[in-house]
């Protein structure tokens, strides 16, 4: 089955490599389960083609002060802005990735646990989801903290993009100072931290927690081309999943909106 996260390779390939540092990744992931749910979930198709709801990226995830942007807000429209009414939140996804470096599982599980009590506080029933790319490359190349610092403009995209994700070895060896290393155990210390986020059934909106967290275990280095770990030793099926979240949601949905 084509998934978000098969968007997410799509991207990656076109882009050449991984930049952990921009939104590519998540735009991709958060306008694939858009898609997916329209797809497969009437109820909730039926209030987004008639402009009940309305989908936005990369909106901020309160009216409080400087709060950060979540990537994909669905919300009832404002009548007056057109913007979305945080008081008529129906669904937010957030989305991560732990794959340069698994040392930083802790900032980005404090990330997603700050924001589900935000959002609670905001619409106690409002659909939170987050999803997580797990890496399980034990060398990946740093391509914007390290590799793109230290070439001009010119040289890295005439002489080294076209070398990333072809599997072309030599980039190891040209630059081995940019190259961030995971130990084996990583994976599965990370996929142990998320699933410690708390989630919830379709009918408890009473509890501050996730309605569906998503692990999905990728390879994702830079140097050989990226693909989704269909086959991993860390006890995932991420297709499985990925049907689970879409059907955890479109429950969840037609119990809040549609009885």
């Amino acid at each position: 089955m084509m998934t978000a996260y098969d968007d997410v390779i799509d991207s990656i390939v076109a882009q050449g490599y991984h930049n952990h540092r921009k939104e590519g990744h998540s735009e991709a992931m958060s306008r694939g389960i858009l898609r997916d749910l329209r797809k497969s979930c009437e109820p909730f198709e039926q209030d987004f083609s008639t402009g009940k709801i309305e989908a936005w990226l990369d909106r901020p995830s309160s009216a409080e002060g400087r709060a950060r942007k979540a990537d994909l807000i669905v919300a009832e429209p404002d009548p007056i802005s057109s913007m979305p009414s945080l008081s008529g939140l129906r669904l937010c996804i957030e989305n991560k990735s732990v794959i340069t470096a698994h040392r930083n599982r802790t900032n980005r599980y404090d990330d997603l646990s700050d924001l589900v009590g935000v959002l609670h506080r905001k619409r106690p029933d409002a659909i939170l989801v987050a999803t997580v790319l797990i890496g399980l490359c034990q060398d990946v190349l740093n391509i914007p903290d390290v590799v793109k610092k230290f070439l001009s403009r010119e040289d890295f995209e005439r002489n080294v993009l076209p070398r990333l994700s072809t599997g072309d070895e030599t980039l190891w060896t040209d630059f081995r100072g940019a190259v961030s290393h995971n130990r084996p155990a990583d994976p599965g210390l990370t996929v142990q931290k998320f699933r410690g986020l708390p989630t919830r059934p379709p009918g408890r909106t009473d509890l501050v927690a996730y309605d569906y967290v998503l692990l999905v275990p990728v390879y994702i280095d830079n140097v050989n081309p990226p693909r989704i770990a269909r086959d991993n030793i860390i006890g995932i099926d991420p297709d499985l999943e990925y049907q689970q979240m879409l059907d955890r949601i479109c429950k969840a949905y037609g119990a809040r909106w549609h009885l």
